[in-house]
């Protein structure tokens, strides 16, 4: 198994990395999950074995152990791992992707929130981050694994390159159609912010991981006063953490 880096160390590389928006988006068209029809994420059989395998995570971690008790679980025998040449960081970019799109069916807005006001771009982008942080909850105790194999310099680019994706399905799906200058500036500190609370994240032992809530409630306020964010974040600051969490929890959400 992969030894575990520190968690500084392990935000510090992917802050680094985040401060370079251009980078990661230069090469991408604009993406939306579900702006067209779009192709399976994964081949059925390497679906099926991943899937079977997040299941052991929680015991096994991200593992060769995992992987193959996932096979087997599917129907498979252990050397039908061989399908996945990246071995456990395929597993990793597996739950990534899939909760990535998975946020489309999992928080969906009203058209107006308490007393009639309508739900501004900031609140949805709190509540859609929010969610996605939760969906690691399962295997929140396992996740400094997933990061230190993430920050080795062969996967690096990959993990950078979900994590942008990541932040502007998250715009997107908070109804920000921007084309200025500004996209990209909001996409880096969202995945500054993202990353910085998904660390914080692994070392929460608070009840419902309301700590991790107010850790992203506090970097969220950060950025809004130092206007990096520009309008957009400001109407977040109108809605108390009850009324983000009551969106969540109509959906079904744990909260």
């Amino acid at each position: 198994m992969t030894s575990a880096r520190s968690p500084s160390a392990l935000l510090g590389t992917f802050r680094a990395a985040s401060l370079r928006p251009a980078a990661a988006w230069r090469q991408r068209c604009l993406y939306h999950s579900h702006e067209y029809t779009q192709p399976a994420p994964f081949p059925p059989a390497e679906s099926a074995i991943l899937s079977s395998a997040l299941s052991h995570v929680p015991s096994y971690g991200f593992t060769a152990d995992a992987l193959h008790l996932g096979a087997r679980d599917a129907g498979y025998m252990d050397v039908s791992t061989n399908l996945l040449p990246r071995g456990v960081f395929d597993l990793i970019n597996y739950h990534l992707v899939t909760q990535r799109l998975a946020l489309k069916n999992t928080v969906q807005f009203p058209s107006t929130a308490d007393q009639g006001k309508k739900l501004g771009t900031g609140a949805k982008v709190r509540t859609l981050t929010l969610a996605r942080l939760r969906a690691n909850e399962p295997i929140i105790h396992r996740w400094q694994e997933a990061l230190a194999v993430m920050g080795q310099p062969s996967y690096a680019p990959t993990s950078l390159a979900e994590l942008a994706r990541l932040a502007d399905e998250i715009w997107y799906l908070s109804g920000d159609e921007s084309v200025d200058s500004s996209w990209y500036t909001k996409r880096a500190s969202l995945s500054a912010i993202y990353s910085a609370t998904e660390v914080f994240m692994t070392q929460d032992k608070s009840k419902d991981f309301i700590e991790t809530e107010q850790f992203l409630d506090s970097r969220l306020g950060d950025v809004m006063k130092m206007g990096g964010f520009i309008g957009a974040l400001s109407e977040w600051a109108d809605y108390t953490a009850h009324s983000a969490v009551n969106v969540l929890r109509s959906k079904g959400m744990r909260v």
